[in-house]
């Protein structure tokens, strides 16, 4: 198991590719931290159940990740039963979709503060203990439009193009203190934040809903296939785990060779 004894907090977790990635490194050994909205009820479900599959320890954090005081009781938290986090994975996202001119402020302000703010504010509570233990992994899930644009999507494009910059960064401040950091960014992975974009694209275009997948969403992508959350969690394990000491700063496409165009 490459993540035993190692703890991941991942923000966003509740479903997913959170929710996968969560699994994936609880099935390799390691401590995990959900967090995410839902319904308590049924996310003490998830959490007992990730639990007593894979015999590590499953604790729930509710923090809205909007907040940086929030994030702040989160992380303390966290740090104060576990000692450190291991492995953070920046997870959370929100999409709004309209024409720029149409973009409504609150939207702007929320998805900056979920897609971009949260992460420099996990990544600056967790750095501390990671440099002192000489190991820590960064994982930020960014987007393909961390690399490219689409129309309708500024705010949403201008995060996940600032994700790409703050690894970056976190990357060379950490070279020498055992901390990697780096980005995955996925193409159209069909998940419930994918599904709820389908409509207002649909709106945005004037077109119908099958040929916003068929036309809009799957045409970036070469392979005509949506990428699994299965997919982009074994790239999250390699990530975290030993092997990928060497491998940071960077900005991974799994996305069908979108940005191959």
């Amino acid at each position: 198991m490459q993540l035993k004894n190692r703890t991941a907090l991942v923000t966003g977790s509740t479903s997913g590719i959170g929710l996968g990635i969560a699994r994936a490194f609880a099935r390799e050994g390691a401590n995990v931290i959900l967090n995410g909205f839902g319904d308590a009820a049924e996310i003490e479900k998830l959490r007992s159940g990730i639990e007593s599959e894979f015999g590590v320890k499953v604790r729930y954090d509710g923090a809205d990740m909007s907040r940086s005081d929030a994030i702040e009781a989160m992380m303390g938290k966290a740090l104060a039963e576990f000692g450190s986090i291991d492995v953070l994975v920046n997870n959370a996202g929100i999409q709004h979709v309209a024409p720029i001119e149409e973009f409504p402020l609150a939207k702007w302000d929320a998805i900056i503060a979920i897609n971009l703010s949260a992460a420099f504010h996990t990544i600056r509570l967790a750095l501390p203990a990671m440099k002192a233990r000489t190991f820590g992994r960064v994982i930020n899930v960014a987007s393909a439009h961390a690399l490219v644009a689409s129309p309708f999507k500024s705010a949403y494009v201008a995060a996940k193009h600032g994700i790409a910059g703050l690894t970056k960064t976190v990357a060379l401040e950490g070279a020498e203190h055992g901390v990697t950091a780096n980005a995955i960014c996925p193409g159209y992975v069909l998940t419930p934040l994918v599904e709820k974009q389908i409509p207002d694209t649909a709106k945005a275009r004037g077109i119908s809903e099958a040929a916003v997948v068929r036309d809009v969403l799957l045409a970036a992508q070469p392979t005509k296939q949506f990428v699994t959350v299965d997919q982009v969690a074994a790239l999250a394990v390699y990530l975290a785990s030993e092997a990928a000491g060497s491998t940071t700063g960077t900005i991974i496409p799994i996305d069908g060779g979108w940005t191959a165009h």
